[in-house]
């Protein structure tokens, strides 16, 4: 039973990851289509909204659930809610991360569905990475489990938010050039 609960958890971390990458992007593109004359600006935000919507209400927030759902049930066939590794309190710790983001996706979401946009699309460019950090410290947690030495995690993450950061940078000098 562990297996298949674990593969669906899989599968449904993997639709909800593409959905918090994929809403981001609608969110730039309707940031950028602000600066549009009409009614090329009208037409494309009306479109957006609709994919925001229908992504998010369809993929992003089924998934997130399904995966919190399977995850837990996944952890009680793991450890039956006790003795929980310290590697594990660390994945439900950035787990828990990642419902933040997502809350604060939900906020981007409601402001533009409502016609606001607050953010450019340079600060959404960024935000859509932060996506990516967790990604990369779930993904690393759970493989190498207990034998991450934490201290080098830390730093690899942060190194690797860095290298982000100077790629955000480069693209947005080649994008405006």
């Amino acid at each position: 039973m562990y297996l298949y609960v674990k593969a669906l958890h899989i599968i449904f971390v993997v639709t909800w990851f593409a959905g918090l990458f994929y809403i981001v992007r609608l969110f730039i593109y309707f940031a950028e289509a602000a600066d549009k004359p009409e009614p090329e600006k009208s037409i494309l935000q009306t479109q957006f909204k609709l994919m925001q919507k229908r992504l998010w209400y369809g993929i992003t927030w089924p998934s997130a659930i399904l995966t919190l759902l399977f995850g837990v049930w996944m952890l009680y066939l793991y450890t039956g809610f006790q003795n929980i590794p310290g590697w594990l309190w660390l994945k439900i710790a950035f787990v828990a991360g990642l419902f933040l983001y997502q809350f604060s996706c939900q906020k981007i979401f409601r402001q533009q569905q409502n016609d606001l946009v607050k953010q450019t699309s340079t600060q959404l460019r960024i935000w859509n990475e932060v996506a990516t950090l967790f990604l990369f410290a779930i993904v690393f947690l759970v493989v190498l489990k207990s034998s991450l030495n934490f201290i080098w995690g830390v730093v690899g993450l942060v190194l690797f938010g860095v290298i982000l950061m100077l790629a955000i940078r480069i693209y947005k000098k080649l994008r405006t050039s």
